[in-house]
């Protein structure tokens, strides 16, 4: 092996206990089967409660991901008014709270006051002692009522929609045109604000 040009000569390091080094993942499977036995095992010990806790439809961040909807963290306080549920009731029956979280949209809040109220429509509470039914704990009826522990799945993102033909009326709409006229309003009223309020105490500094 010859060297061209007056360069480095290499000092390779071979003689290195690379198999010290080297990170093995051989108990994969094993692990996984662990896992999955003490995902079994907690299972049995909830007895019939959910396996896992309801928790609110929201939209992903970024135009790129908003268009899908995931799992948020918890139910916001204005959610759980309009579903009728109180904060700490919430918690004990398996509904997470997050007292940070903030409804920007109508629409996304009243997804998630529905998806409330279909989960209390289902909800079965058990009495803390047989025979001993306290506020809150459902009928003699509905205790004997056959239970699902899956939790509510998330509603679609987007209803899908019937193909049909365009209107006359939307093939003649500008959306580009009416985009930039809006823009532009938004950018110009407080000036325009400004100018007819001057306007306006001009002409009353005149008749006076």
């Amino acid at each position: 092996m010859g060297f061209a040009h007056n360069n480095v000569l290499h000092a390779n390091h071979f003689r290195k206990d690379w198999q010290r080094r080297v990170r093995t993942w051989f108990d994969q499977p094993g692990r996984k089967l662990r896992r999955r036995n003490a995902r079994k095992t907690k299972a049995a010990a909830l007895g019939v409660r959910p396996l896992s806790l309801l928790r609110p439809a929201v939209r992903g961040q970024t135009v790129r991901y908003n268009r899908k909807l995931r799992e948020g963290r918890g139910f916001t306080l204005g959610e759980l008014k309009e579903a009728g549920v109180g904060r700490k009731e919430a918690r004990s029956v398996g509904i997470v709270v997050d007292h940070r979280r903030r409804n920007i949209s109508e629409e996304g809040k009243k997804l998630n006051v529905e998806r409330l109220v279909a989960y209390k429509q289902k909800l079965i509470v058990f009495p803390r002692k047989a025979g001993k039914a306290k506020k809150g704990d459902s009928s003699a009826e509905d205790l004997t009522a056959t239970t699902s522990r899956v939790t509510l799945p998330l509603p679609e993102s987007f209803p899908a929609e019937a193909p049909r033909k365009i209107t006359a009326e939307e093939r003649e709409f500008e959306a580009f045109k009416t985009l930039r006229t809006a823009r532009a309003n938004a950018r110009h009223e407080g000036a325009r604000k400004a100018r007819a309020a001057k306007k306006e105490e001009e002409e009353a500094a005149k008749k006076k």
